[in-house]
């Protein structure tokens, strides 16, 4: 996928952003560094050709943009505008991070962290889910590839992409792309058996615990 997504590369998308280079690339999108024409730096997530055929996926993706704006609070990663490129793939405009992912900090830190640096990271992502939670969101994939460490020490929650949304009485509006509903080896019970009904903010809490058991002893909670 990140051989075929290479091909942006030197490209400029909606005729004022110049592609740096490719950062990643999943199964729904990949996400790339971008130079504006007036000099600002930015991050494009575009959606995949193959997926951009589908209105009602295209709508979802654009979704995720006003969903993750909805949340107030420093640890969401802006969507700063949409847009579509010339061969008519859906994007989003974000804030350009630099950093790195939980999972690659692990890494370099040889396979497990220390306590007190985890026991940092878990606060601040606390105060990021607790402000999701607030927001009527239930995030449904969290995992180490999803929290990034900015190299200020900020915590970022990314990839709302298979979110729920709740209205007041708890009930399910809106699963944002409902075609990954989470990672195997950072599921809850209640997920993993496609428990929808018991879904809620819980599930979040439990994922954050494996994510958090994860990086103290680099393994998984059960395997996917």
């Amino acid at each position: 996928m990140s051989q075929q997504a290479e091909h942006r590369v030197g490209t400029v998308i909606g005729g004022k952003w110049r592609v740096d280079s490719l950062l990643g690339a999943g199964s729904m999108a990949a996400v790339y560094a971008v130079t504006h024409r007036n000099g600002a730096r930015s991050a494009l997530k575009i959606l995949h050709p193959t997926l951009c055929a589908d209105p009602a996926v295209c709508e979802r993706f654009l979704g995720e943009g006003y969903l993750t704006n909805s949340v107030k609070h420093p640890g969401i990663v802006r969507v700063l505008d949409d847009g579509v490129t010339d061969d008519g793939c859906v994007f989003l405009v974000m804030d350009l991070l630099e950093g790195m992912t939980l999972e690659a900090l692990r890494q370099e830190r040889g396979g497990q962290m220390d306590l007190r640096e985890v026991l940092d990271i878990a606060d601040k992502l606390m105060d990021v889910l607790h402000a999701v939670h607030e927001a009527g969101i239930i995030h449904r994939d969290l995992k180490p590839q999803n929290v990034f460490i900015c190299d200020d020490g900020a915590v970022k929650l990314l990839d709302f992409g298979v979110a729920r949304v709740l209205d007041q009485g708890g009930e399910s509006k809106l699963s944002m792309f409902g075609l990954v509903l989470g990672t195997p080896s950072f599921m809850s019970p209640e997920q993993a058996l496609g428990a929808r009904d018991k879904v809620d903010h819980r599930t979040d809490i439990w994922s954050l615990g494996a994510t958090l058991f994860t990086a103290l002893t680099g393994q998984t909670v059960h395997l996917g």
